[in-house]
This record gives structure tokens, sequence and C-alpha cells, in this order.
């Protein structure tokens, strides 16, 4: 019994090394693969720079050890982003609002696209609010 667990598990191995082989060659021979896959990459390492922009306290590190306030501060965060990304998306929705500009987007124009940007965002400082002019959100 032992044997053929032995077997089973060295088969089991084997067949993902293989696998893994195989993705790895086509990977490497196709151009737009690699292409697709580093666009991946560069969406989570755009999210990953708007958490650290989010949670800029200490280097993005938790200030304690307690479960409790590492879950609220991790909700927090959530929070803050889909705070972002809802007011991105309306942006993004107003800019392209006047007729005929969403039908002079490329398919890579299209691809591009994305509410992950928080250059707009003052994280600290002075916020001027005119309560004289209506705000854009409320025509949202």
């Amino acid at each position: 019994m032992c044997i053929l667990q032995c077997h089973l598990t060295f088969r089991k191995r084997l067949c993902k090394c293989i696998r893994l082989r195989i993705v790895l060659c086509e990977y490497l021979s196709s151009l737009a693969l690699r292409y697709e896959v580093q666009e991946g990459l560069n969406v989570v390492e755009r999210w990953n720079a708007a958490n650290d922009f989010l949670c800029y306290g200490r280097q993005g590190l938790f200030a304690t050890n307690s479960r409790e306030d590492q879950e609220i501060i991790m909700l927090c965060l959530q929070l803050l982003q889909n705070c972002l990304m809802l007011i991105n998306t309306l942006l993004l929705e107003q800019t392209l609002t006047p007729p005929g500009l969403v039908d002079q987007l490329t398919a890579e124009d299209h691809r591009a696209l994305t509410p992950l940007f928080y250059e707009h965002v003052n994280p600290y400082g002075l916020f001027e609010l005119d309560f004289e002019r209506p705000s854009w959100l409320e025509a949202a």
C-alpha cells in the first residue's frame, strides 16, 4: 500500500512539473501571452501602490498585534478602496459623457480605462469647500 501511495504521489508531482514546463514554454514562445501577463501584473502593482497610498501611516504596517484591530484596519482600507473606486468611476463616466467620445476609443483605450488612480486625492492638507457651487456628485 505504501509503495502505491508513493507511486501516486510521484506521478502527481511529475504531472505537475510537466504541466509547469508546458506553461513556461508557451509563455516564453508567445509574445502576446507575455504582454497579457505583464498587463495583469501592472494592474496588481497599481492596486498595491493604491493600498500603500491609502494606508500611508507607518509605511503601511499595522501598529497593533490585536487581530480585532487589524481586522478593523483592513475593513477601513477596503471601505476607502471602494469609495475611491466609486468616485473614480463617476469621474470617468463624467469625462466620457460627451457624445461621440466613447466611439473614438480603440480596444486598447477601453482596456486601459481603470478606476485605479489616486493622483487627484489629497490625503493631508487643506480642503477648500465652495458651498455656493453645486457638487458634481449631485448630478450623478
